[in-house]
Parts: structure tokens; sequence; C-alpha cells
């Protein structure tokens, strides 16, 4: 009797201590690296606006036609140019740099030897393709992260594929070494890859994960660079760290500094934080009106609930109520409310879109009152606006410019978002080669993005990387929901680190 209460005693230990030690880990923090801070970009802003906004068309428009028969299954078109990258090593390989996506839901990178076709116009890697590690081993056809990246076709049918005889799909005994995963397509807005599965240890100093699942490509086309996928899913960035660590993979946010395209600014590193710090752990309570408030002063962060999508699961999708342009608030249409059975509506926290789209209807509204304040001093920039795929731009001839707060409102008590100024006005000096004079212009910083008649079967908006800067966005996946508040991100990575 004495002998099991001792060890019970010391069983309830291991036990407290196990619970402590894990309720107490800290986040780990990573910084994120802009991709243009990697280049000697020396592009005018007019090209940089121009390049940037055709991605991120072309990002959200690629999601809304269906000419493959695993359309819904696909993420978000990937489009890279002004995005973030996260480095980390798999194996005993060398460090690789990735994007980091929150609308997709797969981690795979460029392996030797590695053909990218169409892949000339595109920004060259800072690493090279990997060599695969000896510690690699492959990720048999009947394991369900192998039915994940195969669009979650039948584990029997991917044993079939995989030249598994009968007798051992029947009896389920193809889950060897000697039956691995097939390759898989993968596709984005303007390119593709064909990968093969894998798993092996993740380094993210201090914390090193076993068995983490990543796409190997050998060929891709228009992708040079990999990709960090963190949508929800199961072979996404957070669902196999909270494998690892339900603290680290239950919450991420990241905070990214303020840029405009300035080459000093761009080179900054944008904190990127896994899981989070024990004075803002919130449980999941119901709580009253005045008791949120209280709360939300306390972090700092105002959040709304994240819709799930029957078609779409891996995306952040959340509901838009509104934006105010100055003291008049232009309601939002019911597509970007909620999200109906088909997967259509409601607006995606995306960091891999650089710019915000939103359907024709709302996005004219927006403009046309925007433009009643701003166009009435200034004159309307009409020559630059093709060449920037921005609109309405303006020149401007005064040294101080008053133009209209705006104001996102998300579904919640007091859930709305004032985007600072540079979020959306962007300011910038054209011209100057000697045909013309050197004129100083400003443009809305949103974008059109099509009928919703067009944009039914998807995402009815995309809340883009460059009006997420200098918020640190947070995405609780415990509790469903996507927190925004206010940050000096740069003085946040020093302050963290």
């Amino acid at each position: 009797m004495k002998t099991c209460l001792i060890f019970f005693f010391f069983f309830y230990l291991a036990i407290l201590q196990l619970y402590t030690s894990v309720s107490s880990s800290p986040p780990l923090l990573l910084p994120l690296s802009h991709s243009l801070s990697t280049s000697k970009h020396s592009s005018s802003p007019l090209h940089l606006l121009k390049s940037s906004s055709s991605r991120s068309s072309a990002r959200f428009r690629r999601h809304h036609h269906h000419n493959h028969k695993h359309q819904q299954q696909l993420p978000l078109p990937l489009s890279s140019g002004s995005d973030y990258l996260l480095s980390l090593s798999v194996g005993s390989s060398s460090s690789v740099s990735l994007y980091l996506d929150t609308g997709s839901d797969l981690v795979w990178f460029p392996c030797r030897p590695f053909t990218c076709i169409l892949c000339e116009s595109k920004p060259i890697p800072s690493s090279p393709p990997s060599l695969l590690s000896s510690s690699a081993s492959t990720v048999p056809c009947s394991s369900p992260s192998c039915s994940a990246a195969h669009s979650s076709l039948p584990s029997s049918d991917l044993c079939a594929i995989s030249n598994c005889p009968l007798d051992l799909i029947e009896t389920g005994e193809c889950n060897t070494s000697s039956y691995p995963c097939p390759p898989f397509y993968y596709a984005y807005g303007d390119g593709s890859l064909v990968a093969k599965l894998y798993s092996d240890s993740l380094s993210l100093p201090p914390v090193s994960v076993s068995n983490f699942t990543f796409g190997c490509a050998h060929a891709t086309l228009a992708e040079p660079i990999g990709v960090a996928g963190f949508g929800r899913g199961r072979l996404s960035f957070p669902a196999q760290l909270a494998a690892y660590s339900p603290h680290l993979g239950n919450s991420f946010s990241y905070c990214l500094v303020s840029h405009s395209f300035d080459s000093d600014r761009v080179r900054r590193p944008s904190p990127l934080i896994l899981g989070r710090f024990n004075n803002e752990k919130e449980k999941r309570v119901e709580t009253s009106d005045d008791e949120e408030e209280e709360k939300k002063k306390k972090s700092g962060f105002v959040y709304t609930e994240m819709l799930e999508n029957p078609k779409h699961p891996y995306f952040y999708s959340v509901s838009l109520q509104g934006i105010s342009v100055g003291k008049r608030n232009i309601p939002a249409p019911a597509m970007l409310r909620r999200v109906d059975r088909n997967g259509g509506g409601g607006i995606v926290v995306d960091s891999g879109t650089t710019f915000t789209m939103l359907p024709a209807k709302f996005y004219n509204s927006v403009v046309e009152e925007f433009d009643s304040r701003v166009g009435r001093v200034h004159e309307r920039a009409d020559r630059v606006e093709p060449g920037s795929g921005m609109s309405p731009c303006y020149y401007l001839n005064q040294t101080s410019v008053k133009v209209p707060t705006l104001v996102l409102h998300f579904a919640g008590n007091g859930s709305s978002v004032t985007l600072p100024r540079r979020n959306y006005f962007y300011e910038f000096m054209d011209g100057g080669d000697g045909k013309e004079e050197k004129r100083k212009v400003g443009c809305l910083m949103l974008m059109n993005g099509g009928d919703e008649a067009e944009l039914k079967s998807g995402p009815g908006a995309i809340l883009g990387n460059y009006q997420q800067q200098g918020f640190e966005v947070v995405y609780d996946l415990l509790n469903r929901r996507v927190g925004f508040a206010k940050r000096k991100c740069a003085s946040l990575w020093d302050t963290l680190n």
C-alpha cells in the first residue's frame, strides 16, 4: 500500500511538472524578411505597384475559375513578390527560405535536382534548392498525410496508384516504405508543382520537431521559391506544430513592419510569434459586453470569429460588416458577412496577397465616397492609374493632404479596425524622366475584385498584407478567432528579442 502511495505521489508530481512546463512555455519568436529585402530592387514605385497589383489580382481571380476537378481543394493562388519569407531547416540540410502563406495548407520547398519552367522573370531565391537529408523518409501511401496531399483521396486508391498488391490493400497492410505516397500536384495562381511527400526533423531553434511532413518538389512551373502554408489543414505548419506542442501550434501571430516599399524599411525583420504569452491567455467563456470590452483593452486586440468554410476549410474567413470612409459607414454586401454552403463569401485574412480585394459594387461605393472628398481638392492622376494598377490616384500639390479615415467593421461587439493612413493611401514621386516634370502622387490602395456573380464559389474579398502592416494579427486557432492590435512592429521585434 505504501509503495502504491509513493508511486502515485511521484506520478502526480511528474504530471504536474509536465503541465507546468507546457502551460508556462514561452512562445517562439522568429524573424520574417520581406522578399524585396533580399533583392537589389531599383524598380520605380510605379513598377512595384503594377507588379504587386497584378499578382494580387491574379491570386484572387484564379481561385474562382473551375478548370480543375479538385479546384475546391486547392489553396488561394500564391503570388510571389511583395511577400514575407520564413527561414527554417529540415533534417541536416541547410536553411531554406519559404513564403509565409496563410492562404494555403502545405509546406514544400525545391529539391535538387530542380527544374523551374518559366521562372526567368521571377525573383531568384536567396537559398538554392536543397538536397534531401539522409534522415528524410518517404511517407507511406496509406498515411492520412498522403490522403491530405492528394485532395483527400482514399488510402486504397493511393495504395493502388503506388502499385501495392490487391491482397495487401484488402488487408490494410500496404503501409510500408516499399509503397510510398505517390507524387502529387499542387496549383497556385501563376504556377504549379509536382512534389513527393517526406518526413524529417524540423529545426526552429531552440525547438526541433520530429516527423515533420513536407513536399519536396523537383519540378515547378513559375514557382522557384517554396511555401510554408499556415492555413487550416492537416499538413499546414501550425497543425503539425500543434501535434508536437499544443502551446506553440494553437495560436500564432505576426506583426508586419510598415514599409511603403521603402528599401530601408523592408530590411527590418517582422516578428512571427508561435504561441502566446502567458498574460494574454484567455479561456473560451461566455462574458458580458462590458467584460469583453475590458479584456480587449488589456490585450489591445479586437477579435472577430472565424467562419467555417465547407469547400475551402483551410481559409481564415471572417465576416466584414462594412467600411467607414470618414463619417459615412458603407454596409458590406451579404456575401461578405457570411459563407454559404457552396463555400462562397466572407473575407479571407491572407498574408500571401499584397492588396485588399473587394467585390466591384462595394469597391465602387467606397471609391465614390473617397473620391468625393479627395477628388474635389486634387486633380485626378488618370495617366498614372493604368501604369500602377491602382485607382483612384491624385496629383498632390500641397504639402499636407487631407484624406478621410478608413475603418473596417468586422462582426462582433467593438470589432472595428481603424487603418493607419499609410496602409491605404500611398504617396510617391512620379515622372522626372526628362519628358515630364516630377510630381507627387497619392493612390488609394484597395482593388476591385470583380462582380459578385463571378465570386460566388470562393472568397468574397481578401484582406491583403499591405493593409495588415503595423498590426499584430493573431490567429487564435483554439478559440477560432482572428485578432488585430495596433503595434510598432519594428519596436516589438526589439522588445521581444
